[in-house]
């Protein structure tokens, strides 16, 4: 199991739309999430900053955020999602979601 942690910026206007939908999450976005070994997926907020952890089970990371990325549903959900949210500047070529380093876990 790996763990990741992302953090992008969430537009101040649609703070509360954003919320609304994620406490109504769409049944088969959680189902794709799950079917790319995606589990314990998590959104914390922090001021305009989101903070997002999940844990993948699989072992074709690449190959699971790709299939997921091709769902239809999770593209109609992500059509909503992205212009509420303001990518971070430091994030590298090809992310959308930042994704940080781990620097330290406890058990």
């Amino acid at each position: 199991m790996q763990r990741y942690g992302q953090v992008i910026g969430i537009k101040p206007e649609h703070l509360e739309h954003y919320t609304q939908m994620h406490a109504e999450a769409w049944p088969e976005v959680l189902a794709a999430n799950n079917a790319s070994n995606i589990h314990n997926y998590t959104i914390f907020l922090y001021n305009d900053l989101l903070f997002a952890y999940f844990e993948y089970t699989g072992s074709d990371y690449a190959a699971d955020m790709a299939k997921l990325a091709a769902d239809p549903k999770v593209q109609e959900w992500w059509s909503h999602m992205i212009p509420m949210q303001s990518p971070v500047p430091e994030r590298q070529p090809g992310e959308h979601w930042a994704t940080l380093k781990a620097v330290f876990h406890q058990e």
